[in-house]
């Protein structure tokens, strides 16, 4: 299978999704490619202090429309066709040497305060280890906030919202050993990726995580000729499925429904003995609740059910 390597330059990245949008490489099932990928806010290098701007941002490949998470992409796989599914297996992922969070104002939270309050962090790759301006440290846990596929919809699509083919998850599970399942809604599927986060907690609850460049992000890519309707992962713990909505509780139902279709699926069971052992078995977390769309996923740990 072959090995590919994609940098980010203008021709290399976007910041919309659109099924009209060339791809920048085609790619056959199995193959596996090498990304590095500049932090969400477009910036080629580090602010001079937190709080301040990078004075050296990529240029956008399509003025006015780029003006989303900075991703790179879009790569075709060979044979993709909607109805199928697309696997991501995220074979590694090592950070930048820096990265940015904060929080802003929040009235529900009595948090009344104006304006910003950054951390600019710096990464240790090697330690796991982040520490910001003001002395916090935190054990690194990076994954990529956006890998996802555009929708069969004419027009562009911003890079805010998750849909069912992906895009900006920010599910903090997906880290390097995982496998992501997508529904494929385009011919050629046309993944990208993007939106590094060092580490972040479920939730995403001030609007960001530590925001940071990635210095390699190792993705191979596997065609399945089944259909999915909601997106699916495997991790060491378990398997999960996410549930997507602007309304929580509607997020919660589908993240629900998906996981009953899998227990259905992979064990033989009928949908109301998949919810009555999901109930004692089945965890809800809730993924972020930031990006209009909120995300909840389901787990279901490996080994949980037995015969």
């Amino acid at each position: 299978m072959a090995k590919h390597t994609i940098e980010p330059e203008r021709s290399t990245v976007h910041g919309h999704f659109s099924k009209s949008l060339p791809s920048i490489l085609a790619i056959d099932s199995g193959d596996t490619v090498s990304f590095r990928t500049l932090e969400a806010g477009w910036s080629l290098e580090p602010p001079s202090q937190a709080g301040a701007k990078s004075d050296r941002y990529i240029e956008p490949r399509i003025k006015g429309k780029d003006d989303g998470h900075c991703l790179c992409g879009p790569v075709a796989i060979n044979g993709a066709q909607p109805g199928m599914t697309l696997e991501i297996g995220i074979d590694q992922i090592i950070t930048g040497t820096w990265g940015w969070s904060g929080a802003g104002q929040h009235d529900e939270l009595g948090i009344d305060e104006q304006g910003w309050l950054p951390y600019l962090w710096q990464l240790d790759a090697e330690k796991m280890i982040g520490v910001d301006n003001e002395g916090h440290r935190l054990a690194l846990q990076p994954f990529m906030g956006v890998m996802g596929m555009p929708p069969d919809e004419p027009g562009d699509h911003g890079t805010g919202p998750p849909r069912q083919c992906g895009g900006n998850l920010d599910c903090k599970e997906l880290i390097a050993g995982t496998r992501l399942l997508l529904p494929i809604a385009v011919a050629g599927g046309l993944f990208s990726v993007g939106d590094g986060h060092a580490v972040q907690g479920d939730g995403e609850v001030s609007g960001v995580a530590i925001e940071c460049p990635m210095e390699r992000v190792d993705l191979t890519f596997q065609l399945h000729d089944i259909s999915l309707s909601t997106p699916r992962a495997w991790t060491a713990e378990g398997w999960l499925t996410f549930g997507l909505d602007a309304d929580l509780n509607n997020a919660t139902h589908l993240a629900l429904s998906g996981m009953l279709d899998l227990m259905v699926e992979q064990h033989n069971l009928g949908r109301k003995e998949a919810l009555a052992l999901a109930s004692l078995v089945v965890d809800l977390r809730i993924t972020q609740i930031v990006n209009g769309t909120r995300g909840v996923h389901a787990v279901l740990p490996h080994g949980a059910i037995a015969g």
